[in-house]
Order: structure tokens, then sequence, then C-alpha cells
């Protein structure tokens, strides 16, 4: 994986600019064209991780500053005079090439499909959150959370995560970005959907008075959260209002409430809540880890022939820039790649054990046997039941889709084994006859739907649509004359039906963590 992530960056800027090395040194030592082409290689040192990690659009400041820098380095290198010497003029073309490397990986970033549908879809998610949270709380009023912003935020989280990064570090970055502050929204709006508890009366307790403003003040501090999150907030900052909620903790803390309980537990639920703000707090940092960029360990995989050596572990000090930054990409990918998470890899055991066991259904069903792994595959699906998500979108979808493929098999079986015991009276109606024939059809394409790794574009997977959908017509086709189990037959064949189709519209549409 170290390997992969390295050399993509490798065929990216081509063929590193060596310092000179492969020319001759007697004649070209303090040359000023050679040294000028050092001091170019040093800053392009320091712009490499910047730029290979930068995850934002064409039209921020960062981006800005990036294509200057660049293109004033590019300008650099042309003016470099060579005196029409050929090494010199291998030289300088190495080092343009890795300036053109670095502006054109910067510029396909940040006008990549993804990126800009990852941005769409957070102003979608500003738009709506300052309907429903921020603009209502800056009327002086409070913002009252429906259950159709809640959904509508979890749609939003769910269209994020079908976003395709194609593996690319920045538009993994983006889409993490942008998913974790979005999740963050939907802990704070959900919270407030809770039912909160009331607060005390002032006669209670002395201390009272000063727990119900400090209540009024965090209900503020909700929005001002929401707004800090989704970008809406120009004034404020998150260790701004990280201060004022820390302020309100030690003051809660200094108010003598023994002696009496009750006051002691509306005490501690208030002091929950500023917790579960402050908790969201750290985001304004999240995912740019470029400044810890000098701290990673370096790991250099190099092809052992005869006495080189093959692999060695050093600081990030004393080497060559291309090296540090296809470096700190793998690191990199590692950090947003969901692959590497523990709950994950419980999911991906889980369904490669589905596929086992589905490879077995599927060829015992071919020779006219029926094997039935249907309590194992329970098992599975308590087993994904448990795996924890941590309210992680992906891992969700995930976790969802795994067990859209247990159930893709049970249901499979059900089937196959209810048209193996069913035996139809003389009595049987002919249209209930007709819904049995059309489940023995989708019985059929299920197992061919199991079966299909394609793509959409695929001329089986096409083939397999229409089939599917000539069964759905043929269904709608039956006429019940009013026997109530020819309807309830019908209806679940329909759902049978639909629920094949979804299960090869999702196995085609090149999901990812």
């Amino acid at each position: 994986m170290y390997f992969t992530a390295s050399s993509t960056f490798w065929t990216l800027f081509g063929k590193p600019f060596d310092g000179g090395k492969r020319m001759d040194h007697g004649s070209q030592q303090q040359h000023p064209a050679m040294i000028r082409l050092y001091e170019v290689q040093r800053e392009v040192q320091s712009l490499g991780p910047q730029v290979c990690t930068f995850s934002g659009l064409k039209n921020e400041r960062e981006y800005r500053r990036l294509e200057r820098e660049l293109t004033r380095l590019l300008l650099e290198v042309d003016q470099v005079d060579t005196e029409g010497r050929v090494d010199l003029q291998g030289a300088r073309k190495r080092a343009a090439q890795e300036v053109e490397g670095l502006l054109r990986y910067l510029e396909e970033n940040a006008t990549h499909p993804s990126r800009l549908a990852i941005e769409e879809l957070s102003r979608e998610a500003q738009r709506l959150v300052e309907q429903g949270v921020v603009e209502p709380q800056r009327a002086g009023g409070t913002a009252e959370i429906s259950d159709e912003l809640v959904d509508a935020v979890q749609e939003l989280i769910l269209r994020l995560t079908q976003v395709k990064t194609g593996g690319s570090v920045p538009l993994r970055k983006a889409r993490y970005r942008a998913l974790t502050r979005l999740c963050a929204v939907q802990d704070v709006i959900e919270g407030r959907t809770r039912q909160q508890t009331l607060p005390l009366s002032e006669d209670t307790h002395v201390a009272v008075q000063r727990i119900n403003q400090v209540m009024v003040q965090v209900s503020g501090a909700r929005s001002q959260l929401v707004a800090l999150l989704m970008g809406l907030s120009g004034r404020d900052s998150c260790a701004h209002l990280s201060r004022v909620l820390t302020e309100l903790l030690v003051e809660l803390d200094a108010l003598d409430v023994s002696g009496n309980a009750a006051v002691r537990n509306y005490r501690k639920q208030v002091v929950e809540e500023i917790n579960g703000l402050l908790k969201h707090l750290d985001l304004e940092g999240e995912g740019d880890d470029t400044r810890r960029y000098t701290a990673l360990l370096q790991l250099q995989i190099i092809v052992q022939k005869g006495n080189t050596v093959c692999m060695c572990v050093y600081m990030l000090s004393g080497t060559s820039w291309l090296r540090n930054v296809m470096l700190y990409t793998s690191f990199s990918f590692f950090r947003y790649d969901l692959a590497q998470n523990d709950s994950i890899r419980q999911i991906e055991a889980v369904r490669g054990r589905v596929g086992q066991l589905r490879g077995e259904v599927l060829r015992h069903c071919g020779v006219g046997d029926l094997f039935r792994p249907k309590p194992e595959l329970q098992s599975l699906l308590t087993h994904l039941d448990q795996v924890d998500t941590a309210r992680n979108p992906c891992i969700r979808e995930a976790r969802r889709r795994a067990v859209l493929e247990v159930q893709a098999v049970i249901t499979f079986l059900d089937l196959r084994e209810a048209l193996i015991c069913r035996q139809p009276g003389s009595n049987e109606p002919p249209q209930h006859r007709a819904v049995w024939m059309v489940l023995g059809s989708l019985s059929d394409l299920q197992a061919q739907v199991l079966c299909f790794n394609g793509k959409r574009a695929d001329k089986s997977y096409i083939l397999l649509e229409e089939l599917l959908t000539k069964q759905l017509l043929a269904l709608d086709a039956v006429d019940p004359q009013g026997d109530e189990m020819t309807k309830v037959a019908r209806k679940q064949a329909v759902k049978f039906a639909q629920n094949i189709l979804s299960y090869l519209d999702m196995k085609t549409d090149e999901w990812e963590y």
C-alpha cells in the first residue's frame, strides 16, 4: 500500500530532478545555473507537501498563494541561463517538470468533479442550516428543530458518503472534512430535539437562578456552534466559543450545591450539555495534517538488487523532497482511508464470509441441491448489528450494505425453499398460480444477480434489468379477481422483484469508503 501511494507521485511528476547527480561534477561544480536550480529545489521541497494535501477550491486564498508561488518558480527556472550546454538544459528541464507537475496536480484536484460535488453538497447544507437554525436565532427567537430538518441533514450526509474520490488524498480529505462538520451539526441539532430537562424553580436553591441563566447561554451557544461548523459565522471563532463555554463550566463548578441532590443532578446535566458542545470545537483544524508533516516517520521502500539496502526507516530530514512528499502522501492516504478502520475491517470480514457462503449456496443450487447456512447468516447479521459505527456515516453505510448482502442470500434461500416445498392443489386459482410462476422466474434471476460482478454498462447488467422489469410487468398484469391470497402474494412478489433490482443497483454503484 505504501508503494502504491508513493508510485502515484513518482509517475505524476515524471523523472525527479536529481540536482545534477548524473552530470560531470568536474565541469559543473558551483556553476551559477546549478546553484539557482538548487535554490528552486529547496523552495519546491517546502511547497510539495502543501500542494499534495491541499483540498480546497480555485477561489480560495491558499490555492492562489500556492499557484502564485509555483508560477514564480516556473518562471525562474525558465530564466536560468544554460549557456547552450546540454547537461544544464537537462537539469533545467527536469526542474521545470517538477514544478509543472505540482501545478497540474493542484489544479486537477481543485477542479475535479467530485470536489465540486462535495462543495455543492456543503453549500446545500449551509442553506439548509441557515434557514432552519441560524436565521431564527439571529432574529432573536429560538430555532425549532423539526424532524424534516434532521432528515434532510441525514440525507445530505448519505449523499456525501457516495461521492467518489478514486483514492485521491485531497478529495478524501475534502469529503472527510465536510462529513465531519455535517455529522457534528447533526449531533448538535439532534441533541436539541431530545427532551431537555426543565429548569428548576429558583425557590429550590440559591444557585438555581445562575444555573438557569447558564442554560439560556448554552442554548445560544448551540446555534453559534452550528453556524461555526457550517462556515456561517464571520465574527466568532471556535476558540472564542470554547473559552466562553469553558468559563461557564468553571462558574458552574464553583457553585455551592451541597446538600441538595436535585440541584446537583440539574447542574450535572447542564455540564454534560456544555461538554457535548465542546467536543465539536476542535474541528477548526480537523483534516489539516500539514503542520505535523515533519513529525512523521519515513518509510523508504527500495527494490533490493545486489548490495542495495532493501528498506530503511528515517525521520523526515536530509532526504529528497520528492520522497518526503510521497511518504507524507502515504501517511495521509491512511489518515483518510477508512479501510484501515477496525469497524470497517469487521464489516469486510463478514462480507468475505458472506461471499463464501453465497458461492456455496449457488454451487449447490446448480446441481439441484439446497445448501442451508441460514443459522450462520443470522449470526453474521447479529455481528453486524454489534459493529460500532461511532456515528460515522461512511461506516454506517458500509454496515447497511453488508446487511443487504446477507439479507439477499437469506431471501434467496427462503424463496428456493418455498418453491421446493410448494404443493399446489387442483383447485388453486389460475391467477395465484401465475404469481408463483413469476416467483420461480425471479428466483432464477436472483441467482444471476447474486453472481453478477460487472458494471452498469455491461450487457449482462442491462439484460438482467430488462428481465426483472418484465417480471414486474407480468405481476402487474395478474388480475386477483377479488382473491385475497392472490393479492397478498402479488404484493409480496412485487416487493421481492423491487428488492432484487435495488440490490443489483447497489452492486454496481461503485461506492467507496
